[in-house]
């Protein structure tokens, strides 16, 4: 995997992450560095794991998808990206009154916003990509854009949040559509 490629796929993937962080700035009513690590490392460690995950689950079927591994690796991408734009565009509750950089909420809300990263790492185990670097590329860069967004949300609140994930989510379908291209055009 290449790395714009592999850029690309964090930035996607961490959108969600990063679109939680802002609406969650907007309500904590002041911001302290607990928050910024809880939910920060949180967020990282939860999108590198589930990437591993995802790639392990991969690895056990691979020898029965291996001639649809492209067409696999699209629909996932596609349907991840489908969802999050949908999600941008649907009315959801924004604001939680509690800290949701506590307890089991950031638990919620960790896995949520990593459930992608589970689909993206069983895609990359289809297609044969090694998880080790994208796992650690991804997790980083969630975790950077999850403390990027705290920081944001306080100033602007949620008002892009919707915006940023309809990004994520035109980029996960881009991915989807190189990664077929590049198979069907080889």
């Amino acid at each position: 995997m290449d790395a714009i490629t592999l850029i690309g796929l964090a930035l996607a993937l961490a959108m969600d992450a990063f679109a939680v962080a802002l609406g969650t700035g907007a309500v904590l009513s002041r911001l302290t560095g607990r928050h910024l690590f809880r939910l920060g490392f949180h967020f990282g460690l939860f999108q590198a794991l589930m990437p591993v995950i995802g790639w392990l689950a991969g690895r056990t079927i691979i020898q029965w998808v291996s001639a649809w591994d492209h067409w696999i690796a699209f629909g996932l991408l596609a349907i991840i990206g489908g969802r999050m734009i949908y999600e941008a565009f649907s009315d959801k509750e924004k604001a939680d009154e509690r800290d949701p950089t506590k307890g089991l909420s950031l638990v919620l809300l960790s896995i949520a916003t990593s459930i992608d990263a589970l689909a993206v790492g069983f895609s990359l185990s289809v297609i044969g990509v090694s998880i080790w670097m994208p796992s650690l590329v991804i997790g980083l860069v969630a975790g950077i854009l999850t403390v990027v967004g705290l920081l944001l949300g306080g100033r602007i609140g949620d008002r892009w949040g919707s915006r940023v994930e309809i990004s994520g989510g035109v980029i996960l379908i881009g991915i989807g559509l190189k990664i077929l291209a590049e198979h069907l055009l080889a």
